[in-house]
Order: C-alpha cells, then sequence, then structure tokens
C-alpha cells in the first residue's frame, strides 16, 4: 500500500549525461512499483502480531504475540484508495510466555475465547501519505462490539509475488468492554505488526 518511489533528479541527470557520452546506464536502486505490486494477497504465517499493554509506573507491562491469524489485501493497480484489506485475529491464540497471563486474557474479563472466537477488522479507506507509507480506516469488531479504528502501514519490502509491510495501530480497550486492570495497565493496546502477503 504505497506510490511508486521515482530516482532524484541528481540520479537522472547523471543517466541522462552517460547516455550522451555513449557510456552505460548508471545502475540505480531498485524501487517498488504500484503498477507491479498490484493485485490480490494472502496473509502469511510468516507474519507477527505483536502487542503491548504498558503499566503504570514503568512496570513491564503485558507483552505478547498472536500465534494465529489470517487474510488478505488488494493493491489496486491504478489508485490506491481502492485498496483493501481484510484481517481476522483469533485471540485464543494469544502468547505471553505466562500462561497465568494467557488464561486471563482469553478469559471472560478480557477477549472472552469462549464466547467470541474472533476479531475482524475490514478496511473502509486506504490514504497514501508518503512514498512509502498509507494511512489504513477501517471497522474493528471484537467482543460483538464494532468501531472505527486507523492503521499506519509502512512498506518493508516487496519482490516479484510477495510483500512485506509495517503496520502500527493504538487501540482503546474500554469501548471494547475489556479495560479490565485500568489505570494500573493502560487503556491502550499498541500493535506493532510485521505483515508479509503471498500473491495469489
Amino acid at each position: 500500500m504505497t506510490l511508486r518511489l521515482h530516482p532524484s533528479p541528481k540520479a537522472i541527470a547523471l543517466a541522462v549525461l552517460a547516455a550522451m557520452l555513449g557510456a552505460p546506464p548508471l545502475a540505480t536502486a531498485a524501487a517498488p512499483d504500484l503498477a507491479d505490486a498490484a493485485g490480490n494477497y494472502g496473509i502469511t504465517s510468516a507474519s507477527r502480531i505483536h502487542f503491548t499493554v504498558a503499566q503504570a509506573g514503568g512496570g513491564g507491562g503485558i507483552v505478547g504475540d498472536f500465534g494465529k491469524f489470517s487474510g488478505n489485501f488488494r493493491i489496486d493497480r491504478n489508485n490506491i484508495d481502492r485498496s483493501s484489506v481484510e484481517f481476522t485475529l483469533y485471540p485464543d491464540s494469544v502468547k505471553t510466555g505466562e500462561k497465568r497471563v494467557e488464561d486471563f486474557l482469553k478469559s471472560s474479563a478480557v477477549f472472552d475465547t469462549s464466547t467470541y472466537s474472533t476479531v475482524t477488522f475490514r478496511s473502509t479507506a486506504v490514504r497514501q501519505t508518503g512514498p512509502a507509507t498509507a494511512a489504513v480506516e477501517g471497522t474493528l469488531t471484537a467482543r460483538g462490539t464494532s468501531r472505527t479504528e486507523r492503521f499506519s502501514v509502512t512498506l518493508l519490502d516487496w519482490k516479484s509475488g510477495s510483500i512485506a509491510f509495517n503496520i502500527r495501530g493504538s487501540i482503546h480497550r474500554s469501548p471494547y468492554g475489556m479495560d479490565v486492570g485500568t489505570p494500573i495497565y493502560s487503556n491502550v493496546v499498541e500493535f506493532d505488526m510485521n505483515i508479509k502477503g503471498q500473491r495469489r
């Protein structure tokens, strides 16, 4: 979800000068091009869904990952605004390194995984914010509550058939009925996700 990157005016001038002198063209760094990257991608298991809930007073807080997720995204060839993302997270797969914490997060106090097995996100708008960045807005549904949330996206890597992004977002727990532990634990969950996609 990014616009193409263009070589600098200096690089273009050097290439033109080399052509005029009959020299071979200077090599320039490969840049992602939306026309090449456009298409449908499935999110692969090599992705990482990481989260942090800070603790008041600078304590360790809660840090973990989700091991099970699925989804896809589409990059529109002609208009980035028409791109889309669909993502499903399975909160029962949460891992923190402490079973006690994991059981608590799965309980009715937080995710209530026995009643709500998934957390979903469906984009409603994609907007480019820089040469390699975009803002994605959409509907997040957790514990039966749906709200509009926003995430920032940065291109990490692209090559034929595969692509990788870093996605960050700050989600307030209280609107979803998961504000247990506040104010000792922050009401905000910080997501830092490395998403890898394979072209379909």
